[in-house]
């Protein structure tokens, strides 16, 4: 007997846009444009966005934020077969943390060739003498996802012309 019942089978851009998303919440708050999710088995497990200021934590990124919610929702530190979607290149404090909770893979937009440590300036989760390395891919919605960080930073740098007393 046969299931005729269709599969639905999301892909990569799917992923993204669910991380653009948080990131877009991100934004709204004031934060940093950058959202994640975490998805296991085709389904997301948990999702977070940057909460630096909110929360006064220099750590409150949103790769941190949704492994700690992803390794709530497992039961277990170890996610070996969780993959990330993330709007922007993960910073070295990121990719350290996806290597050590054993991150399978994570997928993300827009490079930053400046601190990005997936690949662009650094290769903290592709770097050999790792325990663990995790696979890192880029590019998915790149577009997309620049295009909210431009705008951000255009309206962050609009607000603060009108904060400074003229000379």
């Amino acid at each position: 007997m046969t299931d005729d019942t269709p599969q639905i089978i999301f892909d990569d851009a799917h992923f993204m846009k669910a991380a653009l998303r948080q990131a877009e919440m991100a934004a709204e708050e004031g934060e940093v444009p950058v959202g994640a999710v975490a998805v296991m088995n085709g389904r997301i497990i948990a999702r977070a966005y940057n909460q630096v200021e909110k929360l006064k934590d220099a750590t409150a990124h949103a790769e941190i934020l949704v492994i700690t919610q992803a390794s709530a929702a497992l039961g277990d530190w170890r996610l070996d077969n969780v993959d990330i979607y993330v709007t922007k290149e993960p910073c070295a404090m990121c990719s350290g943390a996806m290597v050590n909770s054993r991150i399978r893979t994570v997928i993300y937009g827009m490079p930053d060739p400046r601190s990005g440590a997936a690949g662009s300036a650094l290769d903290v989760t592709g770097f050999k003498g790792m325990l663990h390395n995790v696979e890192a891919k880029s590019g998915i919605l790149e577009d997309d996802c620049k295009e909210l960080f431009q705008s951000f930073f255009k309206k962050v740098r609009k607000d603060k012309q009108g904060t400074f007393p003229a000379l």
